[in-house]
């Protein structure tokens, strides 16, 4: 059973791993990802200021999505 530390270095290094291979670093004017996993219960907030293109709220739904899966894959190969 991976630690509450480990599920949420995964979340979060999931989400700002699909955003950065989205836009160049230089790109991104605030990125900020917070992950909670609390009693089994994983949240994922991410919040990007980034040029319009692709469109940075789609991109931050992406890396939410990311987030759980990389959290889902952790649980699976545990």
């Amino acid at each position: 059973m991976p630690t509450d530390e480990a599920v949420a270095e995964t979340a979060s290094d999931a989400a700002e791993g699909l955003v950065l291979s989205r836009y160049k670093q230089s790109a991104i004017r605030d990125l900020d990802v917070t992950v909670r996993f609390e009693d089994g219960v994983l949240d994922v907030d991410v919040y990007l200021d980034a040029p319009a293109d692709p469109d940075p709220e789609m991109v931050a739904e992406e890396a939410v999505l990311a987030a759980e899966s990389a959290v889902d894959d952790l649980f699976e190969n545990e």
